[in-house]
């Protein structure tokens, strides 16, 4: 399923558009940075409240499909301007991890 269909079905808003037609093909919940740059598969929906620069750098490395803030967590200016330059998907939900990743399984 790609990022786009994921926003429609789930009703995203989207902070940052980058590459909508990505395929994701699985969730990854995790905030603390170091731990998910060694473990989000690729092609994964990460899942984080960790809206900072370091979150995009990380997204990169992973080579993750989208960043989801969840509980309608922030997204710094510093953070938006480094996703667009890198051409990485940040979507925002007020759903909590645990349910986002709940419908999001029945998705992909």
């Amino acid at each position: 399923m790609t990022t786009k269909e994921i926003i429609g079905k789930l009703n995203l808003d989207t902070l940052v558009e980058g590459d909508l037609d990505r395929e994701v093909t699985s969730c990854y919940i995790g905030d603390l940075l170091s731990w998910v740059m060694g473990r989000a598969p690729e092609d994964s929906a990460w899942l984080t409240v960790m809206g900072n620069i370091n979150s995009i750098a990380v997204a990169t490395l992973a080579d993750v499909s989208c960043i989801i803030l969840v509980e309608n967590a922030a997204l710094d200016d510093d953070a938006r301007k480094k996703a667009e330059m890198h051409d990485v998907t940040i979507l925002r939900t007020e759903d909590n991890s645990y349910s986002l990743a709940l419908k999001l399984s029945e998705l992909i």
